[in-house]
C-alpha cells in the first residue's frame, strides 16, 4: 500500500489533483490519502507507522518545509518520497529540473538542513531565507490570498510594483563567517540552500544543496536607482543577475547573518515573518 500525505490546499487548492499523477506512476498499488495539514507532527507520524508501506509526501515548498521542521535534522527510519503539488515548486525545479516523471527520495534533502534563527527560535529551511523585496513579495502575496484564496498570486507583478513604488531599499550588513560587509540601497539579501526561490527565480545558480562542505550562498542585490534595478532584475529568472558585478555581491559560507537598518518582512521557504531586523543562518554541522 502507498500512504500519500497530501496537502489539499497546495497549488491554490488544487493539491489533490496531484494524487492522480502519483497513482499513474505506481500502477497496481492501493492508496490511502491522509491530509498532512491535520497531522500534529509528521516526523512522529511516519516513525510510528508499521510495515513496509511506501510513504509519499505531496505538496509544495511550504509543505516540504513544514515536514522538514518536524524532522528537524533527526534521522528517518524509513524512506520518504516526494511529489510536487505546489504553485512554485522551487525545490523540485532545483533537484529535478521540473520533470515530474517519478517520485523523489527526500531523506538526503531533509535530514541535514541549515537552520535560521528568528526572534530566538530555530527553523530548518529547504530552499532559502529571504530578506528584502522577496520578503515583501510574500507579505503582499499573503494579503492577496486572504482576499481571494483561490486566485493565483502573480509574484512577478508584485516584485515589479515593489521595485518601482512599494519597497524601499535599505542599508544591509552581511556577516559571513565572522567578516562583516555593508551595502547601501540593498533590495535583496537571501541566504540560499538551493538555487531557486520565489517560484522560479534562479538566485544562486552555482549553489549545490548537497555540497560536501554544506556551504550556503548569500546573494546581495543593491542599486541606488529603482528604474535601473527594475531593468536588470528580470535576469534573476535565468540565473544571470549574479553577473551584474556592480550591483550584486555573492558570498559563500557556513554562518551568515543579515541585518537591515529598518525592519521588513522576511520569508523562510515562502512563509512570511513580519517586522524582522536581522536573522542568522547556520549550515548543518555534523
Amino acid at each position: 500500500m502507498v500512504r500519500i500525505l497530501i496537502n489539499p490546499k497546495s497549488n491554490n487548492g488544487a493539491g489533490m489533483d496531484a494524487g492522480k499523477e502519483i497513482e499513474k506512476l505506481l500502477p497496481g498499488e492501493t492508496f490511502e490519502y491522509v491530509d498532512v495539514t491535520t497531522i500534529e507532527n509528521a516526523y512522529n507520524y511516519v516513525e510510528a507507522l508499521e510495515g513496509d508501506e511506501k510513504v509519499v509526501l505531496c505538496g509544495g515548498d511550504g509543505t516540504l518545509q513544514h515536514f522538514a521542521n518536524d524532522v528537524h535534522n533527526r534521522p528517518l527510519s524509513r524512506d520518504i518520497f516526494f511529489y510536487p503539488a505546489g504553485s512554485g515548486n522551487d525545490f523540485w525545479n532545483d533537484v529535478k529540473g521540473g520533470v515530474k516523471d517519478e517520485l523523489l527520495l527526500i531523506n538526503p534533502y531533509v535530514e541535514k538542513l541549515p537552520v535560521t534563527i528568528v526572534d530566538g527560535k530555530e527553523y530548518c529551511f529547504v530552499n532559502n531565507v529571504g530578506f528584502g523585496i522577496d520578503g515583501y513579495c510574500c507579505e503582499e502575496g499573503d494579503r492577496q490570498r486572504a482576499k481571494n484564496d483561490n486566485k493565483p498570486i502573480n509574484y512577478t507583478a508584485i516584485a515589479i510594483k515593489g521595485l518601482l513604488f512599494k519597497f524601499k531599499p535599505r542599508t544591509a550588513k552581511v556577516t559571513v563567517d565572522g567578516k562583516t560587509y555593508e551595502f547601501k540601497k540593498a533590495w535583496l539579501a537571501p541566504v540560499m540552500n538551493g538555487r531557486f526561490c520565489g517560484g522560479g527565480m534562479n538566485v544562486a545558480p552555482d549553489q549545490d544543496r548537497l555540497n560536501k562542505e554544506r556551504n550556503l550562498t548569500c546573494v546581495v542585490f543593491y542599486d541606488k536607482v529603482p528604474l535601473h534595478a527594475l531593468m536588470i532584475f528580470p535576469k534573476i529568472f535565468k540565473g544571470e543577475l549574479v553577473n551584474e558585478k556592480k550591483h550584486v555581491t555573492v558570498f559563500t559560507g557556513k554562518d551568515i547573518k543579515v541585518e537591515f537598518e529598518k525592519p521588513c518582512a522576511m520569508q523562510i521557504d515562502g512563509e512570511t515573518f513580519l517586522n524582522i531586523s536581522s536573522t542568522e543562518t547556520h549550515a548543518y554541522k555534523e
